[in-house]
């Protein structure tokens, strides 16, 4: 107990708890609580940023999944199972085209109307017009054999391995896109696998014939009758059979189809261009020289050259259309298919990595709020202390100076 006495009076003398006192108050109210406070601020304001940030990736996500569905509409599919949809989509492409072939029997006027106007006009043979659009129009979505031909093939050959790239439509709407089993020409003993090899006859024997034991016969002079015949794969296609690319329709053939869709925009062309001409007002030279043109010519109306052309537009936007040009793709590689659909889950995989940013983002800011709320308590109980320390300081400064009153300013306690 005397120690202790001894301690206080040493702590007492020359005002040292005073001055101690003294420089608490400050430290508390110069550092400790507006650190206090700030980091409480910082807290407040990463928790508000991560609330802007988590709503800005649910907003990114939801417009990923909205690219995504677009997308699968503008393909044509619901994109729930997008590979067995485009496969099912696929295997609509063949009556598709039929049907364009059948629809093609209703150019005849506007294919008529032209081929009047370039013999008129031109003077030149209209058997040179839209020759693949008129073939089409007469007998419809034909082999490229008989468009190139002329007559209708007897038997159909598609390549071997165009029937196994191009994809199969099965009785279940699946797409069957071939069989790549390979069959191994080995056959394997216990002792290790065994090539086995087809009997070929090279025409030289290694054992020493008769009259040639004795010794090598040096004689040049004897003719030689074995000639050496070399038999080239044939490549040329016996008459009558399509195959290859002539097996494929004129509107499954890449080329062909360019060229069937070319024709119908110059169609559409003469088309617009004869109904300009119709709504302007002709001189008197163009209705002399119309005087002796073809009663086809002569008897368009306006109503007629517009039903020609919608006609004509409704073929063309069939076979240009987006889902049309995907479906081509698709048929001219399956493998199309693939990257299809990774392109479209690329669009589900992002929308998945936002939204767990956005569940990281929350759980960001509910840390920050949570530290903020458990600083907030400290921030309280260094404001009280420090209270209680000003009184107490200014108590003892009162007792010095006859309790006349003492108020520290600047505290802002």
């Amino acid at each position: 107990m005397k120690d202790w006495q001894e301690v206080v009076s040493l702590y007492q003398s020359d005002n040292t708890y005073l001055a101690e006192s003294g420089s608490l108050l400050v430290r508390n109210i110069s550092y400790e609580i507006p650190a206090l406070k700030k980091q409480m601020s910082r807290c407040e304001q990463l928790a508000l940023e991560s609330e802007r940030k988590a709503e800005e990736c649910l907003h990114g996500a939801a417009e990923q999944k909205e690219q995504y569905y677009s997308n699968c509409k503008n393909y044509g599919i619901s994109g729930e199972d997008i590979q067995r949809e485009l496969q099912s989509l696929v295997c609509d492409v063949p009556s598709i085209l039929r049907q364009t072939g059948a629809d093609a029997a209703g150019l005849l006027p506007a294919i008529q109307l032209y081929q009047a106007c370039v013999a008129f006009v031109c003077d030149s043979s209209p058997e040179h017009v839209l020759p693949l659009l008129r073939h089409v129009q007469k007998h419809g979505d034909t082999t490229v054999y008989e468009w190139r031909v002329g007559k209708v093939p007897e038997r159909v050959e598609r390549n071997e391995k165009e029937v196994q790239e191009s994809p199969k439509c099965s009785e279940d709407g699946e797409i069957n896109w071939g069989d790549f089993e390979v069959q191994s020409t080995t056959s394997e003993t216990n002792s290790g696998p065994e090539m086995t090899t087809g009997d070929i006859d090279w025409g030289v024997s290694l054992e020493p014939q008769a009259a040639q034991v004795d010794g090598i016969s040096w004689d040049v002079g004897e003719e030689i009758t074995e000639t050496i015949t070399v038999l080239e794969a044939g490549t040329e296609v016996p008459p009558g059979i399509a195959r290859g690319s002539d097996a494929l329709t004129v509107l499954e053939n890449t080329e062909t189809r360019n060229q069937f869709v070319d024709e119908l925009m110059e169609l559409e062309l003469f088309l617009c261009q004869w109904l300009q001409s119709m709504d302007c007002d002709t001189d008197i030279v163009t209705v002399t020289q119309f005087q002796s043109a073809p009663s086809i010519l002569q008897g368009q109306n306006r109503e007629k050259v517009v039903a020609m052309v919608s006609a004509v537009r409704s073929l063309i936007a069939r076979l240009t259309d987006r889902k049309m040009r995907h479906l081509f793709l698709i048929l001219a590689s399956p493998r199309y298919v693939d990257r299809v659909t990774d392109m479209l889950h690329q669009h589900l995989r992002q929308a998945e990595l936002l939204e767990k940013k956005s569940e990281a983002w929350v759980e960001r800011g509910r840390t920050a709020r949570a530290e903020r709320e458990s600083l907030e308590p400290k921030v309280l109980l260094t404001q009280e202390r420090s209270r209680e320390l000003q009184r107490q300081i200014e108590g003892d400064l009162s007792r010095r100076y006859s309790n006349r009153p003492v108020k520290l300013m600047g505290t802002g306690l």
